[in-house]
């Protein structure tokens, strides 16, 4: 009687990090959606520059003199706050989106199986995430400087790089878009339900901030630790006076402002790591 030999099945080797971002970038770029959203948001924001640039042009011939030296308003229309706060929405939103998005529909389920290692698959959305905002955050950031300053160009109101404060507020307004998605994608990670986790990102960024004043010291520490709150100082080329204002106002400072925008980010996905692998799916 003779016995078969079977070979022994050969061990899978453990995916490689590179290989997880890899999928992870698969997964957003097949999404017909994304495409389309990234450049309604592009539009959004660069249009309300333009906006705001033709709104100053419009207005030149009214402005005092000092206000046209100074060039009060050239910053201001290359960065508005309503444009940048629908940017901070949709990063926040979409970072969300990338994680929930498979937890409501299973796929979250064949994600773990095939890579146990949740920490890393975590990782490598971040790493994606990041990398994805970056580029769309640079990209309208530059966008809405250079167009609004060719506008206000032809006034003679137009500044460039080298004027106070504006490689500063260039940087934070490109920087503003992957701070905000990894926000998301972090309270995604803890919250797993879409609706609750856009909902909670939507308050903490854009809500949160009007509940505290700058006008008394501790109300102020609050705001100031605020996405929202640092990046209008970091995009502002002057810090208001005692003399402008009826009331004290406790401007946060500009490393201190830099310093939020690194450390929302970095907890709200140091406490995704931690907590997604230590519960079940």
């Amino acid at each position: 009687m003779t016995t078969r030999r079977t070979t022994p099945p050969t061990a899978v080797p453990p995916a490689r990090f590179g290989d997880l971002v890899a999928a992870e970038w698969i997964k957003i770029r097949s999404l017909r959606s994304t495409p389309w959203t990234l450049a309604l948001v592009a539009l959004v924001v660069i249009g309300s520059s333009v906006a705001a640039a033709v709104a100053d042009y419009q207005r030149f011939p009214h402005y005092s003199p000092e206000a046209r030296r100074e060039h009060a308003f050239s910053l201001h229309d290359a960065f508005p706050a309503e444009g940048y706060m629908c940017l901070m929405l949709a990063a926040g939103c979409i970072g969300a989106i990338t994680v929930t998005s498979e937890y409501g529909t299973g796929l979250i389920r064949t994600t773990t199986v095939a890579v146990p290692a949740r920490g890393a698959m975590l990782a490598a959305k971040a790493v994606v995430t990041a990398a994805l905002w970056s580029v769309v955050g640079a990209v309208v950031a530059t966008g809405s400087f250079v167009v609004s300053q060719a506008i206000l160009d032809g006034r003679d109101a137009a500044i460039t790089l080298d004027h106070s404060g504006a490689v500063r507020a260039l940087v934070a307004s490109a920087l503003l878009a992957p701070v905000c998605a990894l926000l998301g994608l972090g309270l995604g990670a803890l919250i797993r339900h879409s609706a609750t986790t856009m909902v909670t990102t939507t308050f903490t960024l854009l809500m949160l901030p009007l509940f505290f004043s700058t006008e008394k010291q501790w109300s102020a520490a609050i705001r100031n630790g605020m996405v929202d709150s640092s990046w209008r100082r970091l995009t502002m080329d002057w810090v208001p006076s005692q003399a402008d204002s009826l009331v004290p106002l406790h401007t946060a400072t500009i490393s201190g402002s830099w310093t939020v925008y690194a450390l929302w980010p970095l907890i709200a996905v140091a406490l995704a790591l931690i907590v997604v692998r230590r519960r079940d799916v």
